[in-house]
């Protein structure tokens, strides 16, 4: 399998280094100082080689086997090949790659990790999943636990030997959190027993490490219902040693993994938690401050969702272009009348070309929009003032978007690889049908796309008074727009233009609802809104990478025309780059984002027969 067949390299060093300046950052902040361009280098060639040598060859196979559960044992075998290349995975050490060195990580940036998340996503996502539960987890107990609880925990899974989770949704309760039933029990000893039984907890058990340290979300015995009056709790699978040897098997169990249309090798469990009485926990940060705590967990997770989604659409795109340059079928279409003329690949279709542009632009513009948001993330992180300020503003609006948004488009995309395949593209022969299957997840888990929606319309916008974040966002959108004139053709401009202006008037809309009361027309219309505002930056951004591609393109082709420019597209890698750049981000904004119009009409339209319906409306349904 060649590289290029699970993410675009050299792309991502364009939105890394030309469009981020990510390279540059030693320069900027201190926390940088050590790394430049060569490290960074470095690190995603590792990253790559990893992906390609261990994720890739297993995903297929592991695919096949799935994760296995073993009801006598209660306990959950992972297939060899995702355990291997989990374990090359943490012994290259990216478990700790985006840590602040504090806290004893690598430091790298955010950007670069994303980077390289995206080539062990796009081999395996299965497999990513096992070491991100471990990352997450970690990093909440270095956030929130004692001195002694990071003694205990962090070190040890830092190093891989042991794994973690996020055990949060509970059978009944669903997406409504505060609706749990999970038990928290406080003994003389400064402990609590936990009872309770949680679903849908990736990596709950597994056999790639010793021991699993779950973060538990519980109500302490008489703590109020709803989401305040949860706490959070470490329940490790084995209890620890102060000398970090394993004690006793604690009283969590495996009651069984779900059987799922992707991810088959992510083992996805039902967890019991105290069934004998005696589960150990341990209260993690202050009582009642669970869902704060958990919300850290959860905003790294829908970061990495929407990686992963990009990163499957990655794949499953250049594994089409792949097929498309190879497969030979009917004559081009100038020839059509010619019973002589001879077959040509289906990349000369003019069909099959406006399916892969719309591919290529929606991927790119994925990629712009998960690294541009790893990037603020750092910023938020390491600067003061406005900038800081500028760059939180940035993550709250665009964090919904990452994970809503990306996941959408990746179905979309993986749905659109499997046509170019034609018929062969719905066979396991070929791999397009599991990035399909795979990708499905990831507008479910993590919060589902309608509850990232609900936050960006709600919370994210309306609720907050000043709409500083939606200002922020206006100011770089405007921004760019003054940075293309003169650069980029009028029409691509207008277009972003407009639209923004669309957006405004959606949200103007919107707090006419707001102040009347009719909030219903806000629940019925958050996704649609939602999927308005990530087309918007999504040609935002590809306005943006118009501004520095077309002069690249021109200095290395000129004016050249027909013949000679083909050549030198042909025998000059950064000339075919820049004039495919430029062309997939022209298609994006001229031929796919003008179907965002169609959608603001919908909600300006004001059409309420969501308000309308009731159950008996919904006729032909099976009786239960």
């Amino acid at each position: 399998m060649a590289k290029n067949q699970l993410v675009d390299s050299r792309d991502v060093r364009f939105v890394l280094y030309e469009m981020l300046g990510v390279d540059t950052l030693n320069k900027r902040l201190p926390q940088y100082a050590d790394f430049d361009k060569d490290v960074f280098e470095e690190t995603m060639n590792l990253a790559e080689t990893i992906a390609v040598e261990k994720f890739y060859p297993s995903n297929a196979p592991s695919d096949k086997e799935g994760a296995k559960y073993d009801p006598r044992e209660k306990s959950v075998h992972v297939p060899e090949t995702t355990k291997d290349a989990v374990k090359a995975f943490i012994e290259a050490g990216f478990v700790t790659l985006a840590l602040p060195q504090e806290h004893g990580g690598t430091g790298m940036p955010g950007a670069v990790s994303a980077a390289c998340l995206e080539y062990f996503s796009a081999g395996n996502t299965s497999a990513l999943m096992y070491a991100g539960c471990i990352i997450g987890a970690a990093n909440l107990i270095i956030e929130y636990g004692t001195e002694e609880q990071k003694k205990l925990y962090v070190e040890k899974m830092l190093a891989g030997e042991w794994g973690g989770s996020m055990c949060l949704t509970e059978p009944d309760a669903g997406s409504d959190v505060g609706a749990l039933k999970t038990k928290a029990v406080k003994q003389p000893d400064g402990t609590y027993r936990i009872t309770g039984q949680k679903i849908f907890i990736t990596a709950g058990e597994q056999d790639i490490t010793e021991n699993i340290i779950h973060p538990v979300l519980a109500r302490i015995e008489g703590d109020p219902k709803g989401t305040k009056g949860i706490s959070i709790f470490i329940v490790p699978k084995y209890l620890v040693n102060p000398d970090w040897s394993l004690g006793k098997r604690n009283d969590v169990v495996c009651a069984g993994i779900e059987h799922k249309m992707g991810i088959k090798a992510s083992a996805t469990c039902t967890l019991s938690f105290g069934d004998d009485g005696e589960c150990v926990g341990y209260l993690l940060g202050k009582e009642r401050q669970g869902m704060k705590i958990m919300f850290q967990m959860m905003y790294e997770a829908r970061i990495l969702t929407g990686l992963q989604a990009q990163s499957l659409a990655s794949s499953a795109y250049l594994h089409a272009v792949t097929y498309a340059r190879n497969r030979l079928q009917g004559a081009h279409v100038t020839e059509m009348l010619n019973p002589d003329a001879v077959s040509v690949p289906i990349i000369e279709h003019p069909d099959v070309k406006r399916m892969l542009l719309y591919m290529k632009g929606t991927v790119e513009g994925m990629r712009m929009l998960s690294y541009y948001l790893a990037h603020h993330v750092d910023i938020a992180r390491y600067l003061e003032g406005d900038e800081k300020k500028e760059a939180e503003a940035i993550y709250e609006i665009l964090l919904p978007l990452v994970k809503a948004g990306n996941s959408d488009d990746a179905w979309l995309v993986t749905a659109e690889a499997i046509q170019t395949y034609g018929g062969y593209g719905f066979c396991s022969d070929y791999p397009v049908e599991q990035f399909a299957r795979d990708c499905k997840i990831l507008s479910l888990y993590e919060g589902t796309n309608a509850i990232q929606s609900l936050d960006l319309t709600m919370r994210k916008l309306l609720m907050n008074q000043d709409q500083y974040f939606f200002s922020i966002l206006k100011k770089r959108i405007d921004e760019t727009v003054a940075k293309a004139k003169g650069i980029v053709d009028e029409k691509y401009i207008y277009l972003v233009s407009r639209g923004f202006a669309k957006i405004i008037e959606i949200v103007e809309g919107f707090k006419g609802h707001m102040s009347t009361g009719k909030y219903m027309h806000l629940f019925m219309n958050a996704t649609v809104f939602q999927q308005c505002l990530y087309q918007v930056v999504l040609a935002w951004l590809h306005l943006w990478s118009l501004t520095l591609t077309i002069p690249k393109m021109k200095g290395l082709l000129g004016d050249t025309k027909g013949e000679e420019r083909n050549r030198i597209i042909n025998e000059n890698q950064e000339a075919a780059y820049y004039n495919g750049r430029v062309l997939s981000s022209q298609f994006y904004i001229g031929a796919e984002f003008p179907k965002f119009f169609g959608r603001a009409e919908c909600i300006l339209g004001g059409e309420a027969a969501v308000i309308k319906a009731t159950a008996p409306c919904f006729t032909g349904a099976l009786d239960e």
